[in-house]
């Protein structure tokens, strides 16, 4: 069998390289080792406001990827100060990505700002600036991250992925899961705030608000890709793949 095809949303934001400087569709090479080092084959599905997402019948399963902060407006909000510029393009796609994954059974994980999408799409919402609302530091400086301790529901998709209901994980992130919608609550911080949700009307549907294609994480949070690429595989040939 061929490696599983999982398909990994990405940037579209400035960038610069040799003598150009242009909108460029990106993403940070991690998530893709962390895809190939788990058995996948990583493909890109750049940002795109259509409904339509018969890509999808292309491929085994779907990571939605971190970034920045979803518009407010999406759930009934109006964007907190500290809010980034809205990347109106990238939440259209990527609610539309996930929606249509849903419709097909496909195996998602959703990292950080995956999981505020997939806890949207639900029905839910977020809170804006977490310093707001808790003492624990979830991200000191942008771009830099923080280790705190997280715990996982017994018997849940994380924990069985992580092999531990306890672990040390990394945050870089003002905005976190407020209100999951009708998804399942199955990870916490020590604060309350809200580390991994499923929904178990799907064969695996995962976010998690830490960032585990970080390169510290590749060992620890190796078991979370496999458990993606193993329902990839599952997916693959229960639809004849």
């Amino acid at each position: 069998m061929s490696r599983p095809v999982i398909a990994l949303t990405c940037y579209l934001e400035p960038a610069a390289w040799g003598a150009w400087e242009l909108p460029a569709a990106l993403l940070p090479h991690w998530y893709l080792d962390a895809v190939a080092a788990a058995g996948g084959r990583p493909v890109l599905l750049p940002p795109d406001a259509s409904e339509d997402v018969s890509v999808l019948d292309r491929v085994d399963g779907l990571v939605i990827v971190g970034g920045a902060d979803v518009d407010a407006r999406r759930y009934r909000q109006q964007p907190h100060q500290t809010a980034d510029t809205p990347r109106t393009s990238r939440d259209d796609s990527e609610v539309h990505l996930y929606r249509g994954a849903r419709e097909r059974d496909l195996p998602v994980l959703g990292v950080c700002r995956g999981l505020q999408v997939m806890a949207i799409a639900h029905g839910g919402s977020l809170h804006q600036h977490l310093p707001e609302v808790s003492s624990l530091v979830h991200r000191e400086v942008p771009g830099q991250f923080v280790d705190h301790q997280a715990t996982f529901a017994p018997g849940s998709l994380i924990a069985t992925a992580m092999g531990a209901t306890e672990a040390t994980v990394n945050s870089s992130h003002h905005q976190a899961v407020a209100d999951p919608g009708n998804l399942q609550i199955t990870g916490w911080a020590a604060d309350g705030t809200i580390e991994a949700c499923e929904d178990d009307d799907g064969a695996f549907v995962l976010g998690v608000q830490w960032h585990p294609e970080h390169p510290d994480r590749r060992q620890l949070d190796a078991g979370l890709f496999r458990a993606l690429l193993g329902a990839a595989v599952r997916h693959r040939i229960e639809h004849g793949g």
